[in-house]
């Protein structure tokens, strides 16, 4: 199927992929009287009186805003709010479609920090979250931050997260096909960007205790003759207790899993030959993986994920966003915390019972009905026990 041509027809039909729906009839004078003016006064009345009321009477509680500034979209850069557009329209048909959440589209003529966030933050009273998306590094990690402090309103930059706790929930079900523990394990994650960032947090949350990380001039280590810009000089502290040095060959001889969020061809079959017995590898550059799971395969590695929906074990951000929306939104979260991540990347694995695991089901498919249920279920329950539920 020629799937650029697809989506022009598609996208040319509506326009567009979505429409706005009303919930109640207006048919005559007392529907108009009613979800109007007058009526309409008195729920204003009553949010005014009591701002959670707003809960109650409006669409903020089951609503959330997507919102980018087209400077870092999928895998075409920096094009702008317009061209993003699509990519919004169609994020917010998942939320929808998957999930039963509400979400809108919100491109921002803003590419400064300081816009955004002040965007952001003008809207922020219309909805109940808000999902960065498609925004560049290093702005994306101090835009989530900062709006994190403001808002009182789960802010995920999904790009970083959504992609993080599928990897953790591929990386625990991947460890007990081969029988190892995540304690042990040496790690090298390839391309510490905001996604590659998250990962390394998540895996260290979740028990990871030996991971390198490696961009395009090699090993994450401190003072190395290359420099490290940004977030990378805190990683760099963070991760590699043993002080490696050099590139992705000598991270990578012995480690048991790679990680790659970086470039086509990254991962050479030679290089992963270099690799402990059972490896692991995840390939997420997209549409051409770090390696193809045939090459890997061919090279040793016994598991390989990848982002591409015509292989086995594909990492796709529809297993959790949705899912950990809408158990956000049910409970009325302030936040998305680390343990509201953490208990959706084990809800994740959780649904492929230890029998069924092998080296090609570590993951459950992006249709299977469950996995929405099952995620939002696991962050509601993670938000109320760790304190960020309002009900």
């Amino acid at each position: 199927m020629d799937y650029n041509k697809a989506a022009l027809e598609l996208h040319a039909k509506g326009p567009g992929k979505l429409t706005v729906q009303s919930l109640v009839p207006c048919k005559d004078k007392d529907a108009l009287a009613t979800a109007y003016t007058p009526g309409v006064a008195e729920p204003c009345r009553r949010i005014k009186a009591d701002p959670d009321e707003v809960y109650t009477y409006t669409l903020k509680g089951r609503t959330v805003a997507v919102v980018t500034n087209g400077t870092a979209v999928l895998g075409l850069g920096d094009i702008g709010p317009e061209a993003g557009l699509p990519v919004m329209e169609g994020k917010c048909v998942l939320f929808k479609e998957f999930g039963g959440v509400d979400a809108f589209p919100i491109c921002l003529n803003a590419r400064s920090k300081e816009e955004v966030v002040a965007a952001v933050k003008a809207i922020a009273p219309t909805f109940g979250g808000i999902n960065l998306e498609d925004i560049r590094s290093p702005e994306c990690f101090e835009i989530e931050a900062e709006l994190e402090r403001e808002l009182d309103i789960p802010v995920f930059h999904d790009d970083q997260h959504g992609t993080a706790i599928i990897v953790l929930a591929g990386v625990l079900n991947a460890l007990k096909v081969v029988g190892k523990r995540i304690e042990d394990v040496r790690i090298v994650q390839n391309g510490p960007g905001a996604a590659g960032t998250a990962i390394i947090h998540m895996l260290q949350t979740a028990g990871a205790r030996h991971i390198i990380a490696v961009d395009e001039h090699g090993i994450l280590v401190p003072g190395r003759p290359a420099g490290l810009a940004g977030h990378k000089e805190k990683l760099a502290e963070e991760t590699n207790p043993q002080r490696l040095s050099g590139g992705l060959a000598e991270a990578i001889r012995g480690a048991d899993i790679f990680i790659g969020t970086s470039i086509a061809g990254a991962l050479t079959p030679e290089l992963a030959a270099t690799m402990a017995p059972d490896a692991i590898v995840f390939a997420m550059a997209n549409p051409t993986p770090e390696i193809m799971p045939d090459a890997a395969k061919a090279a040793g590695v016994r598991v390989i994920g990848t982002g591409r929906s015509d292989f086995p074990n594909q990492v796709n951000n529809v297993l959790a966003f949705p899912g950990i929306f809408k158990g956000a939104l049910s409970v009325r979260a302030r936040d998305i915390n680390p343990a509201m991540k953490m208990a959706a990347a084990q809800a994740i694995a959780s649904l492929i019972p230890e029998g069924e695991l092998n080296e090609e089901n570590i993951l459950p498919k992006a249709f299977d009905p469950r996995v929405p249920e099952a995620v939002a279920a696991a962050v509601a329950a993670a938000a109320r026990e760790s304190g960020v539920a309002r009900v």
